[in-house]
């Protein structure tokens, strides 16, 4: 019998305490039609990926989500939680990374270990195609009981996550822009970035002089720039992300924004389990029970919660 009821109790385990202060860092080419972000996650990236024991595919492609669902999220006026979930029929089942509006972290990948298994014993170092398979991919900004969710989806095309979000906005979002992302493990650890490019509308501190043709033109030339980025550039941590900006487009004026903090984020509790648990029926929580106890798994962040029965039967009891 633990001393403190679980539905009192909003306490979980320790978790890193990490917090990334320029962890995305926005840029823009003044009065040119070219905005964009680097997302850097630094030693966070390890903390977040290093909770489960995945094969490093499937890791690189949890540590690209994460930095993917961080840059879009920083482009977002929202209160809540944006959320990137890729969904299929391969090796990765589900692969889910969200961010709230201050920029607490988190995300998971759930795999099969035959289909991965399978796959690996074929494809070594598998895309993104390979380890998800047929299926979808949305985008989802949720602000709450009160609001409606916006969601987008799409069937997921294209080789690697960043085709596959490219595909997203060129259907879904009309909105032209270009996403590198990279993770891999490092000497320092796991490492992930993305460097996320918008071509801005012709209007809101554009020079109005450029005619369109002048703009696409800009806009092609910040292509061929980031194009020179390499995923080493990326993911050194000695490299500030200021730094590694202007050497992409300071010979074009680059004006850099104000950086967003990134950290830990994983929002479980012991209070918020407990209400979970609390839907289920009485017979189904002695089904869940060993030895007196139910045990839940947080998926994010891989820490286990453990509820007295009784002290659960108490509860619905009153």
């Amino acid at each position: 019998m633990t001393e403190t009821p679980a539905f009192l109790d909003s306490q979980r385990p320790d978790v890193p305490d990490i917090v990334v202060p320029r962890g995305v860092v926005p840029f823009f080419l003044p009065r040119r039609p070219v905005r964009g972000r680097l997302v850097r996650l630094g030693p966070l990236a390890d903390a977040l990926l290093t909770r489960h024991q995945n094969h490093d595919a499937v890791t690189r492609l949890s540590g690209q989500a994460l930095a993917l669902a961080a840059g879009l999220a920083a482009a977002l006026k929202f209160r809540g939680s944006f959320s990137l979930q890729a969904k299929g029929d391969g090796p990765v089942s589900m692969l889910l990374a969200d961010c709230t509006e201050s920029g607490a972290l988190r995300g998971y990948a759930r795999a099969d270990a035959e289909k991965l298994a399978l796959l690996l014993a074929a494809t070594p170092d598998p895309d993104a195609a390979a380890l998800i398979g047929s299926g979808y991919l949305a985008f989802t900004v949720d602000q709450g009981n009160h609001t409606d969710r916006y969601q987008g989806i799409v069937a997921i095309e294209g080789t690697e996550l960043a085709d596959m979000a490219l595909h997203y906005f060129e259907t879904s979002e009309q909105l032209r822009c270009q996403v590198r992302l990279a993770a891999a493990r490092t000497e320092e650890g796991w490492r992930a970035s993305a460097l996320i490019l918008e071509r801005v509308a012709g209007e809101g501190g554009i020079d109005p002089a450029l005619t369109e043709a002048e703009q696409e033109e800009h806009w092609r030339t910040a292509l061929a720039l980031a194009a020179t980025l390499t995923d080493a550039e990326l993911l050194d941590d000695t490299l500030p992300p200021d730094q590694l900006i202007r050497r992409l487009f300071d010979l074009e004026g680059v004006a850099i924004d104000r950086p967003r903090a990134l950290a830990y984020g994983c929002r479980c509790s012991r209070q918020r389990l407990s209400g979970i648990l609390e839907g289920f029926s009485p017979e189904d929580l002695d089904d869940m029970s060993v030895e007196g106890d139910i045990v839940m798994t947080c998926e994010f962040c891989n820490l286990d919660f453990r509820f007295a029965r009784e002290d659960l039967r108490s509860r619905r009891a009153g």
